[in-house]
């Protein structure tokens, strides 16, 4: 007896919007049965191993029998006391490593988890569109009832908390967003976050923010963290991800660090759902953390070369694309008349260069594709080259 599974998941599956990146995989993998060598800027999925240093720490904790067993629920004690050090010494941000500090199996399961921790269903969850996946297939899976707040070019994609009406801020349970962001590599100043603190206090709003990209600024840019502006650790929690700065994406090694009750509930569920990171993991993490600022320098300078590489020569092909201050991406406007998709798959198929369409982000990302950084610049300009020869151009 055959039987058909697909009738049978769970409701929650049917609210989720195809997955583009995995729809990306099965392009590329196709792609690659033609014969097609793939220069694949899609994914932020950092080039090279991790630091050295993080690796033999690594290697040395694999040959210690204690981190063998299962690791604590809420972390080991020393990687969240080397959280709370690195905010400290990176934002000047006091952090109580015993409770306003947990590790996660990477930032993504985090920001999801928190979501089923705290959402009902029917409960209604503010996130930016285009944003991080993860911020609204969590409340999604969850339940809730999301309300985009569409960004625009011309606001630099910078939430603008004044158009949200006021009926809507007062049913708000959360809201998600991200500075340096993903994807539009927007940033924001000081008195936006200011600002944000004061109006989700004065709606009683929870604000779940992702700092996923701040030690990949350049010219001399700063991010802010959330947890500076005085009052936010009341309402807030920050979430990191170790994937970026140190080449640990495949590691699965993130925290959240906040308002303790806040953490208190996303912990609660996962001593549910899953037992932790693999304490090796976590001390190379912890070693990553206080690598001297002198690595994150080579990274900012490594990325920052291929921005200026990259946007000098797109810019050739018609498109004037500002340097981006932090992450490491850039968000390239496509061909007028194209959507994101039908760009992004042209160029894939002309030339075998690989990008994301925009509204893999929610719908504010349409007429966009995101370019990923993740290539030296040799690669990056046989992908021009490509580009180039294909006559893909801005026009």
């Amino acid at each position: 007896m055959s039987v058909n599974w697909t009738n049978s998941r769970a409701k929650r599956l049917s609210a989720l919007p195809p997955y583009v990146f995995a729809r990306l995989d099965e392009l590329k993998a196709l792609a690659r049965k033609e014969g097609l060598d793939l220069i694949d800027l899609g994914m932020g999925n950092p080039d090279g191993p991790a630091p050295r240093p993080v690796i033999e720490a690594a290697i040395q904790a694999f040959e210690t029998p204690q981190f063998h067993g299962y690791p604590p629920f809420e972390g080991t004690a020393s990687f969240r006391e080397a959280i709370a050090k690195w905010y400290d010494r990176s934002y000047g941000v006091e952090l109580n490593p015993d409770n306003e500090a947990l590790p996660l199996l990477g930032s993504k399961e985090g920001l999801s988890h928190l979501a089923l921790a705290y959402v009902n269903p029917g409960d209604v969850v503010l996130v930016p569109s285009p944003a991080y996946p993860a911020h609204f297939r969590g409340p999604l899976i969850a339940g809730a009832t999301l309300y985009p707040i569409i960004l625009k070019a011309e606001q630099d994609w910078l939430i603008d908390i004044d158009s949200i009406p006021e009926d809507v801020a007062k049913q708000a349970k959360i809201l998600y967003f991200n500075y340096p962001s993903n994807p539009t590599a927007a940033v924001a100043p000081l008195e936006f976050f200011e600002k944000i603190v004061a109006w989700a206090q004065h709606y009683e709003i929870m604000l779940v923010h992702d700092l996923c990209y701040a030690e990949l600024s350049f010219d001399g840019y700063q991010p802010t963290s959330l947890l500076e502006i005085p009052g936010a650790k009341e309402i807030s929690v920050e979430f990191h991800t170790l994937s970026k700065t140190y080449n640990m994406a495949g590691w699965r090694v993130g925290f959240v660090v906040g308002n303790s009750d806040i953490i208190q509930g996303l912990r609660t569920l996962k001593t549910n759902l899953d037992y932790g990171i693999f304490s090796v993991i976590q001390k190379a993490a912890e070693t990553a953390l206080q690598l001297p600022d002198e690595y994150v320098k080579q990274v900012q300078e490594r990325y920052r070369q291929r921005r200026d590489f990259l946007i000098k020569g797109l810019g050739q092909l018609g498109w004037d694309i500002p340097p981006s201050k932090a992450t490491m991406y850039l968000w390239v406007p496509c061909s007028v008349g194209m959507t994101s998709t039908d760009f992004a798959l042209s160029v894939l198929q002309k030339t075998g260069v690989v990008v994301t369409p925009g509204n893999a982000f929610g719908e504010g990302g349409e007429g966009y594709v995101r370019v990923s950084l993740i290539a030296d610049i040799p690669r990056l300009g046989e992908a021009l080259q490509r580009l180039e020869d294909a006559g893909i151009r801005y026009q």
